[in-house]
């Protein structure tokens, strides 16, 4: 059975990046029919964020792609590291070194000085433990091979090797008894039975080492695939400049996660000419060869276009709910259940025109306004002594409507007929004055949706009668 593996530190919140490679593993085990695994690497106390952990596993969850399973946590297992280390030193493959960190440091620098790269010479690859210096407590270095090559037929970036001779032997268990990252992940993966190991490229110098700890226990290496990173509209690699970050960002900023999700897919992944995709849908054809060898650059236009269309396919009610929670925040206080009618009922034509749920909160806000209302500049000055007037006429035309929008669009072409005016200069200051504004859903669904108490006291607040 196929099995992935997303395995964050939680030295920060879940970004995009991180998202889109918790994205190509779900993908990639549910394509397989395998499982899906998260296993947060906690070893790091020093840099940990506080509520990183929460945080990572509610943006996921947000996106849509929980793990199968509770997460793992990687300093939990210290002690399954260090049998395993113990267990490569009985084995031969790995010894015990004493420098103190001063010789470590003098070595680096007699091997720079040399021109020589700065690592570990070997001093205690062959010699015997007993003559360790009494009271120092040993790392445990992995006795690396030195001729040769390692080799990984990666499934992004094809065959991939660099000569052993460029390794040295580095350290698996420091010597306070704590792994090290590189040592901890190869443990992990193997007793999680991870069968792919599916992350970005800037982890590809990390695998030879990682594939000589397998060799060195005897296990299975499981297949890699390094995805390229994704930079920034400017080429360069994406940080906070560039905008949001942070996964959830994208949630307070009004994105539904499946536009996100969709979106993250189609940086770096393709299929023939497929845009927009659900994540059901992806799963059937997601394929690791489809995956582009080039790194990804984010465009937030691109995301935020993307985001209109997967609004435009929502379920009305689902949005009405996320766009009356948006509201209820910016009042401080829950909406009424008028108001929230009012948005639903609005909400079809609202959708049509939004690229956010923040959009389309501003498209809804003078719902939850009342009378006297607050103008936008443009609009008000389309509230002219002449339109005041015109409006208080159309109300009066309006008396014994039926109070919806076919009715209500009739009469007012009957009225401005009647009167000699064109349909736009009783249309313009009639959204001016029921909305605030001079941009709104169509004008007379939005009478439609006030009702006609709620209308008529609008109307009459900026003309004086209804």
């Amino acid at each position: 059975m196929t099995v992935t593996r997303f395995a964050p530190s939680p030295t920060g919140f879940l970004h995009i990046g991180g998202a889109r490679t918790a994205l190509f593993n779900w993908l990639f085990a549910r394509a397989t029919e395998g499982r899906y695994l998260l296993r947060i690497e906690d070893t790091d106390t020093t840099r940990e964020v506080p509520g990183a952990v929460e945080q990572i596993i509610e943006s996921l969850a947000w996106l849509g792609i929980p793990a199968d399973e509770p997460p793992v946590s990687q300093r939990a297992r210290e002690a399954r590291h260090a049998e395993v280390a113990r267990a490569m030193v009985a084995a031969g493959t790995a010894y015990y070194a004493y420098e103190t960190p001063e010789e470590l440091q003098a070595m680096r620098e007699r091997a720079t000085a040399e021109g020589r790269p700065p690592r570990y010479d070997g001093t205690w690859r062959d010699r015997d433990p007993k003559d360790a210096p009494p009271g120092v407590a040993g790392a445990i270095r992995l006795k690396a091979p030195r001729e040769g090559e390692t080799v990984v037929d990666d499934l992004v970036q094809g065959t991939v090797r660099v000569a052993n001779a460029e390794l040295d032997d580095m350290i698996i268990l420091r010597s306070d008894g704590r792994p090290t990252y590189l040592h901890a992940v190869v443990v992990d993966d193997h007793d999680m039975g991870v069968t792919h190991v599916i992350r970005g490229d800037d982890h590809l110098t990390n695998t030879f080492r990682q594939v000589q700890v397998y060799r060195a226990m005897g296990w299975e290496t499981p297949r890699f695939a390094h995805i390229p990173l994704i930079h920034g509209a400017d080429g360069a690699k994406l940080s906070k400049r560039h905008g949001a970050v942070s996964v959830l960002d994208f949630r307070d900023q009004g994105y539904l996660p499946e536009a996100v999700a969709n979106y993250l897919l189609r940086l770096g992944w393709g299929k023939g000419d497929i845009e927009v995709i659900s994540m059901a849908e992806a799963a059937a054809i997601f394929d690791l060869a489809d995956i582009g060898r080039g790194a990804a650059r984010f465009d937030y236009d691109k995301l935020k276009h993307l985001n209109g269309v997967w609004i435009r396919r929502a379920d009305d009610a689902r949005l009405t709910k996320l766009v009356l929670e948006r509201l209820a925040r910016r009042t401080e206080g829950a909406v009424g259940a008028i108001t929230a009618e009012r948005v639903a009922q609005l909400m079809p034509a609202m959708k049509e025109r939004a690229r956010t749920l923040e959009e389309l909160a501003d498209a809804a806000s003078f719902l939850t306004r009342t009378v006297p209302l607050a103008f936008e500049p443009k609009a008000e000055a389309l509230l002219t002594p002449e339109a005041r007037i015109a409006l208080r006429g159309l109300a009066a035309a309006w008396t014994g409507l039926a109070w919806d929008a076919a009715s209500l669009e009739a009469a007012t072409r009957v009225h401005a007929e009647a009167t000699g005016a064109k349909l736009k200069d009783l249309a313009m200051p009639l959204r001016a004055a029921l909305t605030g504004s001079t941009v709104s859903p169509p004008v007379f669904d939005v009478a439609a949706a006030l009702g006609e108490a709620e209308t008529r006291s609008r109307i009459a607040a900026v003309s004086g009668q209804a």
